[in-house]
Protein backbone atom coordinates (compact mmCIF):
# COMPACT_ATOMS: atom_id res chain seq x y z
CA UNK A 1 0.00 0.00 0.00
CA UNK A 2 1.37 3.43 -0.86
CA UNK A 3 1.94 6.12 1.75
CA UNK A 4 -1.01 8.11 0.39
CA UNK A 5 -3.32 5.09 0.44
CA UNK A 6 -2.22 4.22 3.99
CA UNK A 7 -2.83 7.77 5.17
CA UNK A 8 -6.26 7.87 3.50
CA UNK A 9 -7.25 4.55 5.10
CA UNK A 10 -6.05 5.78 8.51
CA UNK A 11 -8.04 9.01 8.10
CA UNK A 12 -11.21 7.09 7.15
CA UNK A 13 -10.85 4.90 10.25
CA UNK A 14 -10.34 7.97 12.45
CA UNK A 15 -13.40 9.62 10.88
CA UNK A 16 -15.49 6.53 11.54
CA UNK A 17 -14.34 6.46 15.16
CA UNK A 18 -15.24 10.15 15.53
CA UNK A 19 -18.73 9.55 14.13
CA UNK A 20 -19.26 6.56 16.43
CA UNK A 21 -18.00 8.52 19.49
CA UNK A 22 -20.34 11.39 18.64
CA UNK A 23 -23.35 9.11 18.08
CA UNK A 24 -22.70 7.04 21.21
CA UNK A 25 -22.06 10.15 23.31
CA UNK A 26 -25.27 11.85 22.22
CA UNK A 27 -27.21 8.62 22.71
CA UNK A 28 -25.71 8.28 26.20
CA UNK A 29 -26.85 11.86 26.90
CA UNK A 30 -30.43 10.75 26.22
CA UNK A 31 -30.88 11.96 22.64
CA UNK A 32 -32.72 9.89 20.02
CA UNK A 33 -30.00 9.67 17.36
CA UNK A 34 -29.47 7.33 14.45
CA UNK A 35 -26.90 6.91 11.71
CA UNK A 36 -28.07 7.90 8.24
CA UNK A 37 -27.22 5.80 5.21
CA UNK A 38 -25.22 7.27 2.36
CA UNK A 39 -27.57 8.19 -0.47
CA UNK A 40 -25.14 9.22 -3.20
CA UNK A 41 -25.54 12.61 -4.83
CA UNK A 42 -28.35 13.52 -2.42
CA UNK A 43 -26.57 12.57 0.79
CA UNK A 44 -28.58 13.36 3.94
CA UNK A 45 -25.78 13.80 6.46
CA UNK A 46 -24.21 11.40 8.93
CA UNK A 47 -26.78 11.32 11.75
CA UNK A 48 -30.23 12.58 12.60
CA UNK A 49 -31.49 13.52 16.05
CA UNK A 50 -35.25 13.31 16.59
CA UNK A 51 -36.29 15.98 19.04
CA UNK A 52 -39.10 15.63 21.53
CA UNK A 53 -41.56 18.56 21.62
CA UNK A 54 -40.05 19.80 24.88
CA UNK A 55 -36.52 19.68 23.38
CA UNK A 56 -37.22 21.46 20.13
CA UNK A 57 -34.90 24.21 19.03
CA UNK A 58 -36.97 26.92 17.38
CA UNK A 59 -39.74 24.41 16.62
CA UNK A 60 -37.50 22.00 14.67
CA UNK A 61 -38.36 18.30 14.85
CA UNK A 62 -35.10 16.95 13.46
CA UNK A 63 -31.44 17.96 13.53
CA UNK A 64 -29.32 16.53 10.73
CA UNK A 65 -25.66 16.27 11.73
CA UNK A 66 -22.77 16.35 9.31
CA UNK A 67 -19.81 15.13 11.38
CA UNK A 68 -16.42 16.57 10.40
CA UNK A 69 -12.84 16.05 11.53
CA UNK A 70 -9.64 17.60 10.28
CA UNK A 71 -9.00 21.05 8.89
CA UNK A 72 -11.75 23.55 9.74
CA UNK A 73 -13.61 24.96 6.71
CA UNK A 74 -16.56 26.79 8.31
CA UNK A 75 -18.30 28.09 5.18
CA UNK A 76 -18.07 24.77 3.33
CA UNK A 77 -19.15 22.75 6.38
CA UNK A 78 -22.16 24.98 7.14
CA UNK A 79 -23.22 24.89 3.47
CA UNK A 80 -22.93 21.10 3.31
CA UNK A 81 -25.00 20.73 6.51
CA UNK A 82 -27.71 22.99 5.05
CA UNK A 83 -27.84 21.10 1.75
CA UNK A 84 -27.94 17.71 3.44
CA UNK A 85 -30.72 18.82 5.80
CA UNK A 86 -32.72 19.89 2.73
CA UNK A 87 -32.16 16.45 1.18
CA UNK A 88 -33.32 14.77 4.40
CA UNK A 89 -36.49 16.89 4.45
CA UNK A 90 -37.24 16.37 0.75
CA UNK A 91 -36.83 12.58 0.88
CA UNK A 92 -39.32 12.39 3.74
CA UNK A 93 -41.82 14.98 2.54
CA UNK A 94 -41.02 17.29 5.47
CA UNK A 95 -41.03 21.05 5.52
CA UNK A 96 -37.62 22.70 5.72
CA UNK A 97 -38.87 24.39 8.89
CA UNK A 98 -38.97 20.95 10.56
CA UNK A 99 -35.29 20.20 9.92
CA UNK A 100 -32.13 21.95 11.10
CA UNK A 101 -28.74 21.12 9.63
CA UNK A 102 -25.54 21.48 11.62
CA UNK A 103 -21.93 20.55 11.10
CA UNK A 104 -20.32 19.10 14.22
CA UNK A 105 -16.56 19.52 13.97
CA UNK A 106 -14.12 17.55 16.10
CA UNK A 107 -11.69 19.59 18.15
CA UNK A 108 -8.17 18.23 18.29
CA UNK A 109 -7.41 16.46 21.58
CA UNK A 110 -10.90 17.19 22.89
CA UNK A 111 -13.91 15.19 24.00
CA UNK A 112 -16.96 14.92 21.70
CA UNK A 113 -18.80 17.32 24.06
CA UNK A 114 -16.32 20.05 23.16
CA UNK A 115 -16.82 19.80 19.40
CA UNK A 116 -17.76 22.91 17.44
CA UNK A 117 -21.27 23.30 16.02
CA UNK A 118 -21.55 25.27 12.78
CA UNK A 119 -24.57 26.68 11.02
CA UNK A 120 -25.68 30.06 9.72
CA UNK A 121 -27.97 32.58 11.39
CA UNK A 122 -30.34 32.15 8.43
CA UNK A 123 -30.62 28.41 9.05
CA UNK A 124 -30.62 28.61 12.84
CA UNK A 125 -33.43 31.15 13.05
CA UNK A 126 -35.22 30.14 9.80
CA UNK A 127 -34.79 33.60 8.29
CA UNK A 128 -36.02 34.36 4.79
CA UNK A 129 -33.61 35.23 1.99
Amino acid sequence: MTDVASRNARNRRAGSRWQADLRDGLRGAGLDIERLALTGAEDEGDHVVRLRPEDTVLRRRFVVIEAKAGVLHPAAFAEQASVEAAHFAFHRGLSLTDVAGIAVVKRRNANWRDAYVLTTLRDYFGLEA
